[in-house]
C-alpha cells in the first residue's frame, strides 16, 4: 500500500508510521529524516533546510518534493511506502501526484491524525533530548529519574530549538494556513480518513488499523 500520514506537529505521526510500516512491511519515509540527513552532511542544501525548520517554517515545496521523490524511487519502496510529513501543502500534493503518475502508481489512502492545539503545545514543549545517546523523554509524560539528566547515559537533556512554545505556536499557525487546505484536497479525491490521535500509542494504532481496514473493503 501507498499511504500518506498527515497531522499537526506532535500528533504522533512518526510513531504510528513505524507501527504501520512493520505491519505492512513497507518503508516509512519521513521528510524530517531526509532533512536531518542533509543537515548532517553539512551540505548547502542542508543549511537551507536548517534555517527554515528552526524558524518553524516549511521547506520550499520543490526542494522537499525533489528529496522525497528521489527516496520513493529506491528499490525498497517499489511495492509500497508510508509518507510521514509529506506532502504538507496542496502544491506538494500536486507535485507528488505528478511524480507517482510518471511511475504509474497512485496513493491508496491518506490518514489525517486529529489532535487539539493545546495538547500539542504541552507535548512538544515538554520534550527533552539527550544529544549523547539520542534518548527522548517528556517532563510530564515520561520524566527522567534525575531532572535534566538522561536515565541511560546520564548525559544532559536539552530542549530542541524547535520545541520552544513560540516556535510550536508558529508551526501550528503554518499548519493551519498551509496544510489544513490539503485535507480538503484529499477529501475531494476520496482518499482522506480521519484518525483520533488522542490516547496511548496502542489505542491510536488500533484506530489506524480499523480505518485502513475500512478503506480496503
Amino acid at each position: 500500500m501507498r499511504i500518506v500520514l498527515i497531522g499537526p506537529p506532535g500528533a504522533g505521526k512518526g510513531t504510528q508510521a513505524r507501527v504501520l510500516a512493520d505491519l505492512l512491511s513497507v518503508p516509512a519515509i519521513s521528510s524530517g529524516d531526509l532533512f536531518r540527513a542533509e543537515i548532517g552532511r553539512g551540505s548547502e542544501l542542508g543549511e537551507l533546510v536548517r534555517q527554515h525548520t528552526q524558524a518553524g517554517e516549511l521547506v520550499p515545496d520543490e526542494l522537499t518534493t525533489a528529496l522525497v521523490t528521489r527516496r520513493l524511487r529506491e528499490p525498497d519502496a517499489a511495492d509500497g511506502f508510508l509518507l510521514d510529513g509529506f506532502p504538507r501543502t496542496v502544491r506538494q500534493a500536486e507535485l507528488l501526484q505528478e511524480a507517482l503518475g510518471e511511475d504509474d502508481t497512485v496513493l491508496d489512502a491518506v490518514l489525517a491524525f486529529d489532535m487539539p492545539d493545546d495538547e500539542i503545545v504541552q507535548r512538544l514543549t515538554g520534550r527533552r533530548l539527550c544529544p549523547a545517546c539520542g534518548t527522548t523523554v517528556h517532563t510530564v509524560f515520561s520524566p527522567p529519574r534525575v531532572p535534566d539528566r538522561c536515565d541511560g547515559c546520564e548525559g544532559a537533556l536539552v530542549r530542541r530549538a524547535d520545541d520552544t512554545e513560540e516556535t510550536v505556536l508558529r508551526r501550528l499557525a503554518v499548519y493551519a494556513e498551509q496544510t489544513v487546505p490539503l485535507l480538503r484536497w484529499y477529501t475531494d479525491r476520496d482518499l482522506l480518513v480521519h484518525v483520533d490521535a488522542m490516547g496511548t500509542v496502542a489505542e491510536v494504532s488500533d484506530r489506524m488499523r480499523s480505518a485502513l481496514a475500512a478503506v480496503a473493503l
